[in-house]
């Protein structure tokens, strides 16, 4: 199981832990202090939603054909504003902006490529549902169009993970060596470290899915829930996939965000959503698989390609995708 680490004695900030991990550089760490720096002002945006009137509708919609929410698009731009400001970052890749955005070339330090869901779940916020931001860290590549290294796949990702708004403000972070989870002291306006090397429980009698869609799932999907209910498990939704897929990865279970007749190839974003999920719970012990084949394995064709999701803890996993 995962280490707890003592906060009262020794509080290793993010900083501080990055810094002493001999897997993470010090240009990666920049970038991750540059998204967790964004991540406290978004924290404070959502807590003050409410009250500053940033609630609801922008009045926009994105070219996935929804309503963008207010606090959709303040939440991407404190991202595009921190990371602009980091001098190792090339491109970034949102899933509210329709292209990349080349930030500085390969040649003057842009070794970075940073893909973000600025504010998951944030239609849960006006019923203060936990949201979170979701992050993959991709390297550059040197060519004649920076904006192409987006499009790799989620095996080349150095680093990942998510920024939870919750009860408390988490940040569940893997660099390729294992998962570890840092949490926001108010007191200290800094993350600090409280769990290393998370593992997820090999299995658990736990699903999470809209089961509302039951008669739009593949027969495949609908046996397996069929077996879950004649099993004993028990179903947990919330229906914010930060939410979800953290409570899977400290309680074990699986989540699913399974393909549908009305949307084959899913509704979860490839680069934004499902990479970064994938190798967060890969590196905790769990799997990440579309249902024909491993998340991080897909090669990705376009910039908001999306992907069916079935991760978690790996028997419950397997559970599910050899009935399909």
């Amino acid at each position: 199981m995962a280490k707890k680490t003592a906060i009262r004695q020794n509080l290793k900030t993010l900083q501080r832990h990055l810094g002493a991990k001999k897997d993470t550089s010090e240009s990666l760490a920049g970038v991750i202090s540059a998204i967790a720096l964004a991540g406290k002002s978004i924290a404070e945006k959502v807590r003050r939603a409410r009250i500053e009137d940033v609630l609801g509708d922008a009045g926009e919609i994105n070219l996935h054909g929804e309503v963008q929410q207010k606090l959709d698009v303040l939440s991407n731009a404190l991202l595009l504003h921190c990371l602009s400001a980091c001098p190792r970052v090339g491109v970034c890749a949102s899933e509210e902006e329709d292209e990349p955005v080349v930030v500085r070339p390969w040649s003057d330090g842009g070794e970075f490529c940073v893909l973000f869901d600025p504010l998951d779940g944030s239609s849960n916020i006006d019923v203060a549902v936990s949201v979170g931001t979701i992050f993959s860290i991709l390297p550059a590549l040197d060519g004649p169009d920076p904006a192409a290294a987006v499009l790799q796949p989620g095996t080349r990702q150095i680093a990942a993970g998510y920024i939870l708004y919750g009860s408390s403000v988490l940040m569940v972070l893997t660099t390729g060596d294992g998962v570890d989870m840092y949490v926001l002291d108010p007191s200290l306006g800094e993350f600090v470290l409280v769990m290393e090397r998370l593992e997820i429980p090999s299995a658990s009698k736990i699903y999470s899915v809209n089961e509302a869609y039951f008669d739009l799932f593949s027969p495949g999907i609908q046996a397996y829930l069929r077996f879950a209910h004649e099993s004993g498990y028990g179903s947990r939704y919330v229906g914010s996939m930060v939410a979800d897929v953290h409570r899977t990865l400290l309680k074990g279970g699986v989540f699913l965000y399974p393909a549908t007749t009305k949307h084959p190839d899913g509704k979860l974003r490839l680069l934004y959503e499902g990479n970064p999920m994938a190798l967060v719970i890969e590196q905790a012990g769990g799997a990440a698989a579309t249902g024909e084949q491993r998340i991080l394995e897909v090669e990705p064709r376009k910039l908001h390609q999306r992907c069916p999701v079935i991760l978690g803890s790996p028997e419950e996993v397997e559970h599910v995708t050899r009935r399909l």
